[in-house]
């Protein structure tokens, strides 16, 4: 059974963090056509910040993780800050303890990760929203592992039903927060939080595949 070390995982969160700050302009540049603007500033602060406290530590990949979301969750700003907080809050307290994560406890992960999201917001699948990344991509994942594929092949499903859900808000209407307010007009340009849930979480599945035994 493929697994990989959650000990020796931590600098999943510092590739993370490089792919989110290279993208600050350009995840900036999507908001600001529907929304504040502000996302990618706001996420490559809070992202650079776990960044610095993270380096030189050899921490594993749930304590990182728990690091990243405490910080989003209680020193970013915007609607973005305590929705991804709670998310990777959640990944690391599935993780904890678990010292070779396979294809269930990265299944459990993710599954916590997206209730907590759901449990503080009301957006749905169609909303135009990160949930329009995070729910195909935890179903593919569940999808590939139930029909008995292996780890690194659902991780790889997963990564591409995210992409495929970020590319299926540029024809959304916003239906909630800033965005909900120009209707028809939210129409022909991609969520900013779906864009950004898409790097995270290739990222994240690409750090764990690379590390597969």
């Amino acid at each position: 059974m493929q697994t990989f070390s959650n000990a020796a995982a931590g600098t999943i969160v510092l590739s993370l963090a490089d792919r989110i700050i290279e993208n600050r302009a350009y995840l900036s540049e999507i908001d600001g056509k529907i929304g504040d603007g502000d996302h990618g500033v706001n996420m490559a602060k809070g992202f650079g910040i776990a960044a610095e406290r993270l380096k030189g530590k050899d921490a594993s990949l749930a304590d990182a993780l728990d690091t990243l979301g405490t910080v989003l969750m209680t020193e970013i700003g915007g609607s973005m800050g305590p929705l991804y907080g709670v998310m990777f809050i959640e990944f690391a307290e599935k993780l904890q303890g678990v010292e070779a994560v396979g294809a269930e406890a990265y299944s459990t992960m993710l599954h916590a990760g997206l209730e907590g999201i759901q449990a503080i917001g009301s957006a749905k699948v169609g909303d135009k929203t990160l949930i329009d990344t995070l729910v195909p991509a935890v179903e593919a994942f569940d999808v590939a592992t139930n029909a008995g594929k292996p780890f690194g092949d659902a991780l790889d499903a997963l990564v591409e039903a995210a992409e495929t859900g970020r590319d299926s808000t540029l024809n959304l209407v916003a239906k909630i927060g800033r965005a909900s307010r120009l209707g028809e007009r939210s129409l022909g340009v991609l969520d900013a939080g779906a864009t950004s849930c898409a790097i995270i979480l290739k990222e994240l599945s690409l750090g764990a595949r690379d590390r597969l035994q």
